[in-house]
């Protein structure tokens, strides 16, 4: 299909001369609206301005330019329909071949810190997907181009050929589509924006990277990020070395994420499947690293990496002999790099985000047909609300308290997290009995040389029976922390009280499925 006639009406003007020069040199009339035309002009094109096919000039400060049926006529033309032809001809109607059309900024204006409504209902735009959903629809005579990305592509095909194929124009109309739709989700999504769950969910999501594959290598895979969204998993993050990520490496690279800023001072977390085999403080980032890794280092082969600290020349040469699979930090020396890139498979991550994830953010999951959709859990602990049934907590057993809960919030349930010192100890998760979980725990605690004794236990939900607490006491652990809630707290109570240690309720629990 050639193209001897194009519509062009951009908000975004970046690449533009080059578009529509590389049209006119192909000979196609050029067709403008208002700030495009001007910008066309300015660049030394022949243009036709809108107005002078519509013969009525912009109105309403420029909301109405192209709403005219003598441009949707010619938009929507179906050439080899007889009576369409014969109503262009009576009309005096020529058709467009080539529709290029570029939306009004909304999301970036009503994503502004303390953008007024009537700014953001400005940024609606009205003409622009009319236009583009019309060329879209007509694509077997129509090609729509809807971003500049678009635009080398389109015109190397013209160049090379002399038309635009039908399969280019069937993936341009789907694109554009695709487009419109998610401009009205986010627009809707806007409009909802008070209400936590409303009637329609209207998400909009756009492709940020292909991955090396799914869960397993048979499947394909891809990551898609909602562009609302004030942060997301791959926002100011720069990989530097090492092979392309995969779907497991972003699910585990999530939760490594999320863990580890839940810490202000030097902090480490290793991740494998999701859950943290090993987390820890330090007074350097160093230290936090050894902690980290000696919580369970048999678990840590082939780990996720995150440290909240730039990595030196010495943690860099401490993790190039480990087989690490992803590293993410807010810096890196090249005395760190040196070492690290040495290893071809290891993914190093730079980091510099440091914005928080919205609070109003949800939490999605997929079901056969549907998501289920809930609240994120970022609750954190508060010391205040929480109800000490058994002993007097110190500090010093406070502290490791808060840590191994901090941490349980991040395990599959059933959660059981052992710690000492700002360190864990033991960590199991995804069992489908507590006090399993507990014994479990307790057996990677002995196995990898920890001594359980005066150590803490967190739990993500209540325990039914005082079995999981009196199973961990009689390994040594001083204190446990966990939700409450169960008919038989009182029993559960009694049972750590007799055994002279300490029992905390936080009054809410942290299950992860």
């Amino acid at each position: 299909m050639s193209v001897e006639r194009a519509l062009i009406s951009v908000y975004r003007k970046n690449e533009l001369e080059l578009f529509a020069s590389g049209l006119a040199e192909l000979g196609v009339e050029l067709v403008a609206s208002g700030g495009t035309a001007a910008a066309l002009t300015e660049a030394g094109l022949e243009v036709t301005p809108v107005e002078a096919l519509t013969e009525v000039p912009e109105l309403l400060g420029g909301r109405v330019k192209t709403l005219h049926p003598r441009i949707h006529a010619a938009i929507l033309a179906r050439r080899d329909d007889a009576q369409d032809v014969a109503t262009l001809d009576e009309q005096d109607i020529r058709p467009f071949d080539l529709v290029c059309v570029n939306l009004y900024p909304f999301t970036e204006v009503a994503g502004r810190f303390g953008v007024r409504e009537e700014e953001a209902v400005e940024m609606i735009d009205i003409g622009g997907p009319s236009m583009l959903r019309a060329a879209a629809k007509n694509f077997a005579y129509v090609v729509p181009v809807c971003t500049p990305g678009q635009y080398r592509a389109v015109l190397g095909e013209l160049r090379d050929t002399g038309e635009v194929s039908a399969t280019t124009r069937r993936r341009l109309a789907a694109e554009a589509f695709a487009v419109t739709a998610a401009y009205e989700a986010a627009i809707a999504q806007w409009f909802a924006g008070r209400e936590a769950f409303p009637n329609r969910l209207t998400l909009a999501l756009e492709k940020a990277e292909d991955l090396a594959y799914g869960e397993n290598p048979h499947q394909r895979a891809a990551y898609y990020v909602d562009r609302e969204a004030r942060t997301h998993l791959l926002s100011n993050v720069s990989q530097l070395h090492g092979r392309q990520l995969s779907l497991i490496n972003l699910y585990d690279l999530s939760a490594a994420r999320l863990q580890v800023r839940e810490f202000a001072v030097p902090a480490c977390v290793i991740v494998k499947h999701a859950n943290p085999c090993g987390v820890a403080v330090g007074s350097t980032v160093e230290e936090a690293y050894e902690r980290a890794l000696a919580a369970d280092p048999v678990s840590a082969f082939g780990m996720v990496v995150a440290v909240n600290r730039p990595v030196g020349g010495e943690l860099g040469r401490r993790l190039a002999e480990r087989f690490v699979d992803v590293l993410i930090a807010p810096g890196f020396d090249q005395s760190a790099l040196a070492p690290l890139t040495e290893k071809p498979a290891t993914r190093i991550l730079l980091d510099r985000e440091r914005r928080r994830v919205d609070p109003a953010e949800k939490d999605f999951k997929r079901v056969p047909g549907g998501l289920l959709v809930q609240d994120r859990d970022l609750d954190t602990e508060d010391r205040e609300r929480m109800q000490v049934v058994s002993g007097s907590p110190g500090e010093g057993c406070w502290g490791d308290l808060l840590f191994a809960w901090r941490v349980c919030k991040h395990v599959t349930s059933n959660a059981i997290v052992l710690a000492k010192d700002l360190q864990t100890i033991g960590i199991c998760g995804g069992q489908t009995s507590r006090v399993d979980a507990v014994r479990i725990a307790l057996s990677k605690a002995q196995e990898h040389g920890h001594d359980a004794r005066g150590a803490v236990l967190a739990s993500d939900g209540f325990f039914p029976f005082p079995d999981g607490p009196l199973a961990a006491l009689e390994a040594g652990v001083s204190a446990v922390i966990q939700p409450g809630g169960s008919k038989r707290d009182d029993e559960v109570a009694a049972a750590v009280r007799d055994a002279g240690a300490t029992m905390v309720l936080t009054g809410r629990r942290h299950f992860r499925h």
